[in-house]
């Protein structure tokens, strides 16, 4: 018994084309390196303020955080095009809160995404 053309697309998950997956992938890894350089740079402002009493690095929490905004429609954007489940997804999200994490959360989903798709 053949599906109508209906049943069919519910029941096959469809990724994005390779060459937006590719841009998709590219516009991430751009945003997680910068937001992971920030958050370090972030973590630095709070030793120089609350351990020395400088405050010369006040713009920085400000700044990561709309890099981090920008971080996340980024990996929701890959996320989206790739079809990650959503714990994946949360996980990766999460990675930019969390010092050098970004970095190693980057690297695993985009070797990922490369064996997968072959971008």
């Amino acid at each position: 018994m053949s599906q109508t053309p209906a049943e069919s697309t519910t029941t096959v998950t469809k990724t994005a084309p390779p060459s937006k997956i590719k841009g998709a992938l590219l516009r991430y890894r751009v945003m997680a390196w910068v937001t992971g350089l920030w958050l370090l740079l972030l973590v630095a402002e709070l030793i120089l303020a609350y351990g020395f009493d400088n405050h010369s690095l006040d713009f920085v929490p400000i700044v990561h955080g709309w890099v981090y905004f920008v971080y996340l429609i980024m990996a929701i954007d890959l996320g989206i095009k790739v079809r990650w489940p959503i714990g994946k997804a949360i996980l990766t999200l999460i990675a930019g809160t969390i010092p050098f994490l970004s970095f190693w959360v980057e690297h695993k989903r985009t070797l990922e995404i490369r064996a997968q798709f072959d971008v």
